[in-house]
């Protein structure tokens, strides 16, 4: 699974939101300045080829949903930037974190007690 684009980012957005819909119902739930119609369906178009959309088809329209969750596209975006930037360590980036004071202790005792939550 690839890195989606900015516009096919937003797209996807729109689906994890609504779970399902049609191309005029996406264009609908993007932000102004709106796209033209026929841009959508050709990202959602490509978005179904690179395996995140799959469509019901309704005569001649075509209804997509998700088939990739967003949480697994968040999993794929973090271990994407653990691996280039911190040498595939999560130890290293939540240091990195600290570091640059954009983690609080109370968050690290807040993820340690995740963590031994599931032990």
């Amino acid at each position: 699974m690839e890195k989606l684009a900015k516009r096919e980012e937003q797209i996807m957005r729109v689906f994890w939101k609504i779970k399902k819909a049609f191309v005029k119902e996406v264009v609908a739930e993007l932000p102004e300045p709106k796209p033209h119609y026929n841009s959508v369906a050709t990202m959602v178009r490509i978005l179904e080829e690179k395996g995140f959309l799959d469509h019901h088809t309704f005569g001649k329209t075509f209804q997509y949903f998700p088939i990739v969750s967003e949480d697994r596209y968040k999993d794929l975006l973090v271990n994407s930037v653990v691996d280039k930037y911190f040498d595939k360590s999560y130890s290293k980036m939540i240091a990195h974190f600290a570091k640059e004071e954009k983690i609080t202790e109370a968050d690290l005792k807040r993820i340690l007690k995740r963590i031994k939550s599931r032990q």
